[in-house]
């Protein structure tokens, strides 16, 4: 595996760990030539469903497009790491398991909201203001209150 930081080739395994629930291997890999160190992710390469977007367009699924956009909206929260990866992971295996070869990116975006309503509250509000794109205060005023509940 090629090293993040200097691009050579010669890297090194020198801690593998499963993940508690089974579904990757970590690994911490040390490269040879700047003696970094980075974590590598070994999961199983499986199908998603094709993203059919608002306008009609279809996009491969982008698991870095999910990570950033939870990350977004979480910025300065006090949500760890490990809880992001795990609301993803069930982010992707809901997906998986709708056994559909299309979704509706809307669906994908009422499962990051879910998700996001359970990690931290004021996430949620970040993102559903931006996905629903609320057209005056009353929106946001609505969804404040729904939270509150």
């Amino acid at each position: 595996m090629k090293c993040p930081f200097c691009s050579n080739q010669d890297t090194q395994v020198v801690e593998t760990r499963v993940s508690e629930d089974g579904d990757f291997i970590r690994r911490r890999r040390q490269c040879s030539s700047c003696e970094k160190r980075f974590t590598t992710y070994e999961r199983p390469d499986v199908n998603f469903p094709s993203i059919v977007k608002k306008d009609g367009r279809r996009i491969e699924f982008e698991r870095g497009k999910l990570i950033a956009s939870m990350k977004l909206a979480l910025r300065k929260r006090p949500v760890s790491t490990e809880q992001v990866d795990a609301a993803i992971e069930r982010i992707e295996e809901k997906l998986l398991n709708l056994g559909l070869r299309e979704v509706q990116s809307t669906r994908i975006g009422e499962l990051v909201m879910r998700e996001l309503k359970k990690l931290d509250k004021v996430a949620y509000v970040r993102f559903a203001s931006v996905y629903r794109n609320f057209e005056d205060i009353d929106e946001f005023r609505t969804l404040v209150d729904e939270v509150n509940r």
